[in-house]
């Protein structure tokens, strides 16, 4: 599989503020790759450099075979770009806005306006289509930014939080619409404050933190990090709450349970699922102790996130610091 967006070593500073040190990454055609970070990670600023608004302290990058830096002008033809803020002209229609993307990116006159159509039917906005974007709601115009940058249907796009602002409808439509879009070949890059939405989405996973990659893989082999499943035992009889631990302790190596003896609850790391909770059960059952419940749990993102940056993952914002710019170009 042909690697679609490749960089290496990639440094950015803003003053003495440093925003990236030394980034590597890939992502294979076809496929989603999402970027997680908590703010100020670096984000948004190896998105921009890899769409040609930044120029790189150092390092490089290519997009679909292009420099970012050498051959900026062809490789802005073959990416679509939907940014944290709304690029749109409040002034002229929905559709209009999206028809004057078809023509930066020279379609025709009958493809732009088929693909506007679509795109309007797409994000729930036929009926708006044709009223001025000053009278557009917020997530109205995320919706139409979001749409703005598949008109061209570019084989590769870099989508900034792009459900920001969607209500839960219209971020699940877009996930179905970006699953599509994989299936025909086009390559994803994303950056996301949802981790649903990377775990759902992504094929892989690389969690920036300070400017620096902390960590990549898939969405199960983060999670694997922590040590695999976690079975969660609540003991009815208090008295005999030593003696369920002792009976779980030797669980996959022995490695130690948590215990919490206030809530009777004892937290036991395993790499064998479901078959650690029958056994656990079973044992228990035939030593007597009764349970008021047990239940297995698979460490979610947010766990790995956490565990990852000492962070939780709130709402990203924009992390190229105020005033800072690039060559000063337009996002499309």
């Amino acid at each position: 599989m042909d690697t679609i967006i490749e960089a290496h070593g990639v440094r950015k500073a803003f003053g003495r503020t440093v925003a990236l040190e030394g980034v590597d990454l890939t992502a294979e055609q076809g496929s989603v790759l999402a970027l997680l970070g908590p703010n100020g990670a670096g984000k948004t600023t190896l998105v921009r450099i890899l769409t040609t608004l930044l120029l790189p302290d150092a390092g490089w990058a290519r997009v679909a075979g292009y420099d970012v830096v050498k051959e900026a002008r062809q490789l802005r033809s073959v990416i679509g770009l939907a940014g944290q803020s709304a690029a749109l002209d409040e002034v002229l229609t929905g559709r209009e806005n999206l028809e004057l993307v078809g023509r930066l990116y020279h379609l025709t006159k009958s493809v732009r306006r088929r693909r506007a159509q679509e795109v309007l039917d797409l994000f729930g906005l036929a009926e708006a289509g044709d009223r001025q974007v000053k009278t557009y709601s917020g997530g109205m115009r995320r919706r139409l930014d979001v749409g703005a940058s598949l008109v061209a249907r570019p084989p590769v796009l870099l989508l900034d939080e792009p459900t920001t602002g969607l209500d839960p409808r219209s971020r699940i439509d877009l996930w179905q619409f970006i699953q599509g879009l994989v299936k025909d070949g086009i390559t994803v890059l994303l950056t996301t404050q949802y981790l649903e939405e990377a775990d759902r989405l992504a094929h892989k996973i690389v969690v920036l933190d300070v400017g620096r990659v902390i960590a990549e893989g898939t969405a199960d082999e983060l999670k694997d990090q922590l040590g695999g499943d976690r079975l969660e035992i609540r003991v009815a009889d208090h008295g005999r709450f030593d003696e369920a631990v002792a009976i779980v302790a030797g669980f996959d190596g022995g490695i130690p349970p948590q215990i919490d003896h206030g809530q009777r609850r004892i937290l036991v790391p395993t790499r064998e699922g479901s078959l650690a909770l029958m056994t656990a059960v079973r044992r228990l059952d035939e030593a007597g102790i009764r349970l008021e419940d047990v239940s297995l749990h698979r460490p979610s993102l947010d766990d790995v996130f956490l565990a990852l940056t000492g962070h939780t993952a709130a709402e990203d914002a924009d992390d190229v610091p105020a005033g800072a710019s690039g060559r000063g170009r337009g996002r499309r």
